[in-house]
């Protein structure tokens, strides 16, 4: 844990910019979630932070007004704070999102037994969920993405409300997780109507206290999209290395990838050039994407600069922040937004994971080296003979090159 924190603080130094996490010790308890730490841990992909975040109630509740279309969202609605959320970014949650998609599960609850079960259930079919279980007052489906349950269950209240029955909604990660943060929020506020969700670590919900209205709440229109800008760094010095056929290879399969596999649309993308646009359902399917790009394209020697934001514009300008995100030589990093701050995913060099992967695995011989450095030089000094120290470090440098 010691050597973790030195590790952390050595590279904050080195980019100038917080070290959140070195690799992961995020536990896998499937095939994709090893898959994807066993590429994190193997590159040292270091979550960085590039601006903090400030994370309160009132930036959470702004930023779900926005991500929640205006026109779907009643004026008469109240939002709670059951648990607040981590003033930081958690590295667990966010890798935990991009590996398994942000909440998708809806948990819907019929406060009395009441025939609209069906009417819900065919509301989730033609929002394009799936029905995973239902009984005569619940009602556990799996929809395209975290805000859509929420902008269903707005509609599943006021149907209900209408109808004089209260409906509890909540979405989560799981089917499971989403029925335990509806019973949370039926201790916390009874049987009153609601949707609960996390944001940032923290469990917050939506209620009506009566029927949600017809009047809606009036922001400035928002188009929230989720664009990522993909550029290969150096371009010119890769092709005088490999040649242009072979960038052209790499970046038509990252290209067709996207297309069939990474639920991207892709945007000004020509054949044979070095940089292409695309728009995503949600920033979780475009991290994830990101990063399997990025180790691609890594795997081929050819470093990403990758950009992700609301706006064609802004995912650009993240793009660029990349150059800035660097020791010495270029490297794959992604940019991104959270909340009101931005974070990066950067890779270092193959230098550089051999040097971690020493200080991870030969703790015992770096401490050894230490002591023995210490003690030889500690006795030159005092017997005026100072060539001990040298040679001590001559032979430590031998020792750690042999184990290594």
């Amino acid at each position: 844990m010691a050597f973790d924190g030195i590790t952390k603080s050595l590279f904050s130094r080195l980019l100038n910019k917080k070290v959140i996490s070195i690799g992961t010790k995020y536990y896998a308890t499937n095939e994709l979630e090893t898959e994807y730490v066993g590429l994190i841990n193997l590159t040292k992909t270091m979550l960085v932070e590039v601006k903090q975040a400030n994370i309160n109630s009132q930036s959470i509740f702004e930023n779900l007004e926005q991500e929640i279309d205006q026109r779907d969202l009643p004026k008469n609605r109240k939002f709670i704070e059951m648990k607040p959320a981590d003033n930081s970014v958690n590295e667990y949650a966010l890798l935990s999102n991009i590996i398994m998609g942000s909440d998708r599960y809806l948990y819907i609850e019929l406060f009395k037994p009441n025939y609209l079960i069906e009417d819900f259930a065919n509301m989730v079919i033609e929002a394009n969920g799936t029905i995973v279980e239902k009984s005569h007052s619940e009602l556990v489906s799996h929809m395209p993405s975290k805000k859509d349950s929420i902008k269903i269950a707005i509609d599943m209240i006021s149907l209900g409300m209408q109808q004089n029955c209260n409906v509890r909604a909540s979405v989560g990660m799981t089917g499971a997780a989403s029925i335990e943060r509806a019973i949370e929020m039926n201790n916390e506020i009874g049987n009153i109507s609601g949707v609960a969700f996390t944001k940032l670590g923290g469990e917050y919900g939506v209620i009506f206290e009566e029927t949600p209205t017809d009047k809606k709440v009036h922001l400035p229109a928002v188009e929230i999209d989720n664009f990522m800008y993909i550029d290969a760094k150096d371009s010119t010095g890769y092709i005088a290395k490999y040649g242009k056929d072979k960038l052209i290879e790499i970046m038509n399969d990252i290209n067709e990838y996207i297309a069939n596999d990474g639920n991207g649309k892709i945007e000004g993308y020509r054949v044979g050039g070095d940089d292409l646009i695309i728009n995503f359902p949600n920033k979780e399917i475009a991290l994830k994407t990101g990063l399997d790009c990025a180790w691609y394209a890594l795997n081929n020697d050819l470093n990403l600069r990758v950009g992700i934001g609301k706006s064609r514009r802004e995912a650009g300008e993240n793009a660029h922040l990349t150059d800035s995100i660097k020791i010495h030589d270029d490297t794959p990093v992604i940019v991104f937004d959270i909340a009101n701050g931005k974070y990066a995913y950067y890779i270092p060099t193959a230098f550089t994971r051999s040097t971690l992967d020493f200080l991870e695995n030969k703790k015992l011989t770096i401490i050894g080296i230490f002591i023995f450095v210490f003690v030889l030089t500690l006795i030159g000094w005092n017997t005026q003979n100072i060539w001990l120290g040298f040679v001590a470090i001559i032979i430590a440098i031998l020792i750690a090159s042999i184990s290594n």
